[in-house]
């Protein structure tokens, strides 16, 4: 564990295990959640011989709690800072939902050598919010929705998100997992409001087509047709037409947080991949 610190002053935690000659498996987590979100692929992955990586968004876990730089452009320099940092080279990027984004932006601007392929899970791109150009979308008042139970009672709706439709556990016969639930509050309280309140702005509303289509590595794109956080049919397979290299990967059933409730499946597919 250690922190860089970017450009403006930011210190950005990071988690960074195994060793230093193995290819590094860098993560990028949800929204409101920290590294911890990624504890059964970081193991997982170690014990396969890889380097994982995985750090706090600014705003986010153990990071610094700053006053802006909430959204993707920033984001995406903090990457970059990290990368820079630890000198990654060839390394697999894998983004989950918001992490998803920041994985685009970043991949699509990063310095010749430093990314070997990528991945996005149940990711946002390339844009969740309702307009005329994307139909299909989110309406802007769900989003809207968001920010005002954000603002008056952050706790709850943490726990009516992570109870409910981010891990599917709304539907019937679904296994839940109190343990998740837990830990998918714990995370979100431990960052920082401002920051999660301009995050939604940052994972909704930001167009990720101009990035896909300038990404040249192979991008692995997975996603659960029940996922009720971000829609399959805005997502995935938009993504993959505006990809130049990229494989679709479809979980029939599903949820948004298919990484924790089906982490076997998830990284051997993920493996699979990385080895081919």
């Amino acid at each position: 564990m250690g922190t860089v610190t970017t450009s403006d002053g930011t210190a950005i935690f990071y988690k960074d295990w195994g060793p230093r000659d193995g290819q590094p498996l860098v993560f990028h987590h949800g929204w409101p959640l920290s590294a911890d979100d990624w504890d059964a692929q970081m193991l997982f992955f170690l014990q396969h011989g890889y380097r994982v990586i995985a750090h706090d968004r600014r705003g986010h876990g153990r990071s610094d709690q700053t006053a802006d730089g909430h959204e993707m452009d920033t984001y995406a320099a903090d990457v970059a800072a990290l990368t820079d940092a630890l000198d990654l080279r060839d390394a697999v990027h894998i983004g989950h939902s918001t992490g998803g984004g920041e994985v685009a932006r970043y991949v699509a601007r990063a310095k010749p050598g430093r990314v070997a392929k990528a991945a996005l899970v149940s990711a946002v791109p390339p844009v969740m919010v309702k307009s005329d150009s994307n139909p299909g979308g989110t309406p802007i008042e769900v989003f809207d929705g968001f920010r005002t139970q954000l603002a008056a009672n952050r706790a709850q709706l943490y726990i009516e998100i992570a109870s409910g439709p981010f891990y599917g556990f709304n539907r019937p016969g679904a296994d839940v997992s109190q343990g998740l639930i837990d830990n998918w509050w714990r995370q979100g309280m431990t960052g920082a409001t401002n920051a999660h309140y301009e995050c939604i702005k940052a994972f909704s509303e930001t167009d990720f087509t101009e990035d896909l289509k300038k990404i040249e590595v192979p991008v692995l794109v997975m996603h659960g047709t029940d996922d009720q956080i971000v829609p399959y049919d805005d997502a995935a397979p938009l993504t993959v037409k505006l990809l130049k290299n990229g494989t679709l990967k479809t979980y029939e059933g599903y949820p948004h947080g298919m990484l924790s409730v089906h982490p076997d499946e998830l990284n051997a597919d993920i493996l699979e991949w990385l080895k081919s």
